[in-house]
């Protein structure tokens, strides 16, 4: 069931992290076009594997840094692609961007909807596809990808700081503002700003 890629992603040391940004299916004529991320540590033999995958029909290649580009493919959809794209057919849900690739899952993925037609998704996935459900809840951070790092805790005590001008150039709003507003000593206050600063600042260079 792996595309070429992802084989190539997950036996050989060339892939460092990759994400699938968008896509775009034209069912009619059996394409696709999909914008991808990745970060590798030799760019020649990444494109090299590309060209040799039989279903991928042209590829363009964007470099961002010495480790880091951007690839716009157009390919063939495979029967096995198909196969897993039916268990989400006649469901009411969502799959948000990005898909992530990595050596140790095949591909990691955020899908959105009502818990039975989540449960549904589960079940029908081809038996050939083994799955794990990291976790289930509400979706209800804006820019996951950063604020996803956050304690509950931490998220709201820095809400609450933007809120009240903490923040702001110069500065409208005292810790023993924050830590009010927040029902906590300063101390405390301070070290979920402290920490919350600490997990998204490491997020944005990672």
């Amino acid at each position: 069931m792996l595309h070429p890629m992802q084989r190539f992603i997950r036996h050989e040391d060339v892939v460092t992290h990759e994400e699938l940004l968008a896509w775009n299916l034209r069912r009619e004529e059996g394409v696709e076009y999909e914008l991808f991320y990745a970060e590798v540590t030799d760019p020649g033999r990444y494109r090299t594997a590309i060209e040799n995958v039989d279903s991928i029909r042209w590829y363009r290649t964007a470099r961002i840094d010495e480790g880091s580009l951007y690839v716009f493919a157009c390919q063939e959809t495979r029967e096995e692609e198909r196969s897993l794209r039916r268990a989400f057919a006649a469901l009411e849900l969502v799959v948000v961007p990005p898909i992530v690739y990595d050596a140790e899952a095949a591909m990691r993925m955020t899908v959105i909807g009502e818990g039975e037609d989540l449960g549904t998704l589960v079940e029908g996935i081809p038996g050939e596809i083994e799955v794990t459900v990291e976790r289930v809840g509400e979706y209800d951070r804006r820019h996951a990808r950063i604020a996803g790092a956050l304690t509950d805790r931490q998220f709201e005590a820095v809400r609450t700081a933007v809120r009240l001008g903490y923040y702001d150039v110069p500065r409208s709003a005292s810790l023993a503002a924050v830590a009010a507003a927040l029902d906590c000593a300063e101390s405390t206050a301070s070290d979920h700003l402290r920490n919350a600063e600490s997990a998204v600042m490491s997020r944005i260079v990672e």
